[in-house]
């Protein structure tokens, strides 16, 4: 008797099915279009948390990705975007994909992805319109490294008063959707993340704080700006990895913006020069500048030599 072939990869995840035959995440996907599920429903789907196994939570996210809402569609763009790329690289890769989420995939993410281009492509059942279009995509970077290309010319402004006019990098961003945004925040140059570090949506701004391209000096340079959201520096104080600076610690402190309850817990961190830096600073609140001397004020308390106990 011969063996069954192995369960794809939607299959041995979807094995629960409604009555008609459907996924759950297809029968969701029909009330979405209908308009029949409910807001809290739809945003924890946009942000890639409901119980549903990965393969059918990655079509449920490409379908959020167009939803009419600006805040859905560009968190559940963000989840794609910055989700597990072994997870990812798992579906893109099983014939059974659905055509939509392939579609998406070589349209908003497969550029600069090797890995991922390398596992649709040897997905059995891709359309040959999209591995034509991988394939494109792939041997233009492969004959044009990024890295070692100069930076293309910005495109003029339409309809500018001067021939050869050419927009700023400012006029460039405001000019992009929120999804554009979010892919510049991840992608881009450290230009683009100064600018959309700033940017009034703040799952743009998260989308910065998550960039494999962010440096030390940029984190720094961030917890120390008076023009960014307070979610960011919150978002900069939660993260472990930044706060092992103490540098960024420093800055957080020191910064006018960060929400007190931010930087209060932080003044056992500084050290006694910057203690008294903090408690002339009149940019910050008065409580902190109150606390920090009262920190230096017990730091010279106890380091005062004491006297020898009188004998009886």
């Amino acid at each position: 008797m011969a063996k069954s072939s192995p369960p794809t990869y939607r299959a041995a995840t979807s094995r629960k099915l409604l009555p008609e035959g459907q996924t759950i995440s297809e029968r969701l996907i029909d009330l979405l279009r209908q308009g029949k599920v409910p807001e809290v429903i739809r945003r924890k789907g946009a942000e890639g948390t409901l119980p549903l196994p990965t393969a059918e939570t990655i079509e449920v996210l490409v379908f959020l990705a167009g939803d009419p809402d600006d805040n859905i569609r560009t968190t559940a763009y963000l989840a794609l975007q910055t989700w597990k790329t072994e997870e990812l690289n798992a579906a893109l890769s099983d014939p059974a994909a659905p055509i939509e989420v392939l579609e998406f995939a070589a349209n908003q993410m497969v550029s600069g992805r090797k890995e991922m281009a390398d596992a649709m492509l040897a997905n059995s059942a891709l359309p040959r319109e999209l591995r034509d279009r991988i394939q494109r995509i792939a041997a233009q970077e492969q004959k044009a490294p990024a890295d070692a290309s100069p930076p293309e010319p910005e495109p003029p402004v339409p309809g500018a008063e001067k021939e050869g006019e050419r927009i700023t990098l400012l006029q460039r961003i405001g000019r992009m959707s929120a999804a554009e945004k979010i892919k510049a925040a991840l992608t881009g140059n450290q230009e683009e993340r100064l600018l959309l570090i700033r940017d009034s949506n703040k799952i743009v701004a998260r989308a910065v704080l998550q960039s494999p391209k962010l440096s030390d000096m940029e984190i720094e340079n961030y917890a120390s700006m008076k023009n960014v959201t307070e979610e960011v520096l919150r978002l900069i104080a939660m993260n472990r990895k930044f706060m092992k600076s103490y540098s960024v610690m420093r800055q957080l402190v020191n910064n006018p913006r960060t929400p007190i309850d931010v930087s209060l817990p932080m003044l056992n961190r500084l050290n006694e020069r910057d203690l008294k830096g903090l408690m002339i600073n009149k940019n910050v609140a008065e409580v902190l500048r109150g606390m920090a001397q009262k920190m230096i004020k017990q730091k010279e308390e106890a380091n005062k030599p004491k006297l020898p106990g009188k004998k009886h």
